[in-house]
């Protein structure tokens, strides 16, 4: 039985992405209104399940022995063997409030290394996929990180892991904008961090750091990143793994000069 390539499981991949992306679409609109913590869960979840009914079966026919990660907020490194890490509402706070800056997301990562990723955005009907080895794209075209040579002209951005952080990050977070504010031309910050390494990966943003992480959150943009000609490293330049507690993808330019300023 002829074994299906990676290439060919990213275009499927893709597809799948998509389909989910059209069921948020249908459900974009109105702000939908929380009054307590409870509400607000039920309604991100009812997003969640609604894309998940989509994205989940086409994923598992792909690769039907790959396992899935059923908590998207998790980290650290996986098992070996294949594993389905999907977000299938990335930036789902954005989306019930009526605002841009949402995505579904569906990475493959093999061994705990991630091989494809594919990233739909359902409000411009882009698809940003890239394919470990085989460079990343944009419904078809290439993609590749700035040339930007200095952090001062720079415009870099971060964003919040997770409600409810563990204090120590909060103060970490609080004390590497301040950095970066100095540092840098032009600081952003956002959720979701994806959105973001989209246009790290895409030349319009210089650099995104993040302390703490989903995988969900990273992987996908991490490999975006790198195979669009960026570096991915911790916080201090050293390799990122899921397990690291920073994560930097940059300009190859400006990531030595965002290393030092991150680690004052």
């Amino acid at each position: 039985m002829p074994t299906t390539s990676d290439a060919d499981l990213l275009a499927e991949t893709a597809a799948a992405v998509r389909a989910a992306g059209a069921v948020l679409l249908e459900r974009f609109g109105q702000v939908v209104r929380h009054r307590t913590r409870d509400e607000l869960v039920r309604a991100l979840a009812a997003n969640d399940d609604a894309a998940l009914a989509v994205l989940r079966p086409r994923l598992t026919a792909l690769r039907p022995d790959a396992r899935w990660v059923e908590d998207e907020l998790a980290g650290g490194a996986l098992p070996p063997g294949e594993w389905w890490v999907a977000d299938p509402a990335e930036g789902n706070v954005n989306h019930l409030r009526g605002l841009p800056g949402w995505a579904v997301t569906a990475t493959l990562v093999r061994d705990d290394r991630p091989v494809l990723t594919a990233v739909h955005l359902p409000l411009t009907g882009e698809t940003h996929t890239a394919l470990a080895g085989g460079g990343a794209q944009v419904d078809g075209r290439p993609l590749r990180v700035s040339g930007q040579t200095g952090l001062g002209l720079g415009l870099v951005a971060t964003s919040q892991a997770r409600p409810d952080e563990d204090d120590a990050v909060v103060r970490r977070v609080g004390a590497s904008i301040t950095a970066m504010l100095r540092d840098a031309l032009v600081v952003r910050t956002s959720v979701p961090a994806t959105l973001h390494l989209l246009d790290v990966a895409a030349g319009r943003v210089d650099a995104f750091w993040q302390f703490a992480g989903a995988r969900a959150d990273l992987l996908p943009g991490a490999l975006l990143v790198a195979e669009a000609g960026g570096r991915v490293t911790d916080t201090e330049g050293r390799p990122w793994t899921t397990a690291s507690a920073g994560f930097l993808a940059a300009a190859p330019g400006v990531h030595a000069e965002a290393v030092a300023t991150l680690s004052r």
